[in-house]
């Protein structure tokens, strides 16, 4: 009978981390359009994104014109991002990460969200201008 135990404590351990740590395609957002109320400039655009970052608990460092980089450390998580971004549209890419499972087209089912809600952010903060 403690045999039994053990071993059903164990499948449904085993079952829990599994669930926890679930994987996903990496998700790119590619040609977002930049919507706002005004003609944005690029200078609107990157402060946008920046603001957006920022809220949300990313490092945004500018790289050059149109591009910035930003990271993400929860924990012992981290994400690193490409953003590239012009007047009429922005992309957010998978550069790097580290604890997150990455193994070369699936990642932690948390960094997809994280990404969602870059974009929304983003999204948001350009529709203020």
């Amino acid at each position: 009978m403690k045999k039994n135990f053990v071993f059903w404590l164990t499948v449904s351990a085993t079952v829990l981390m599994m669930a926890g740590c679930k994987q996903m395609p990496v998700l790119n957002i590619a040609s977002a359009p930049v919507v706002s109320p005004k003609q944005a400039s690029l200078q609107d655009v990157e402060r946008s994104i920046m603001r957006a970052g920022a809220q949300l608990g990313w490092q945004l460092v500018p790289r050059g014109p149109g591009q910035i980089e930003g990271t993400l450390a929860l924990r012992t998580h981290k994400a690193v991002v490409d953003i590239t971004y012009d007047t009429k549209a922005y992309n957010i890419k998978y550069k790097d990460s580290s604890n997150l499972n990455y193994d070369g087209s699936n990642i932690h089912s948390n960094y997809n969200g994280w990404i969602q809600n870059l974009d929304k952010g983003i999204r948001t903060q350009l529709s203020l201008l």
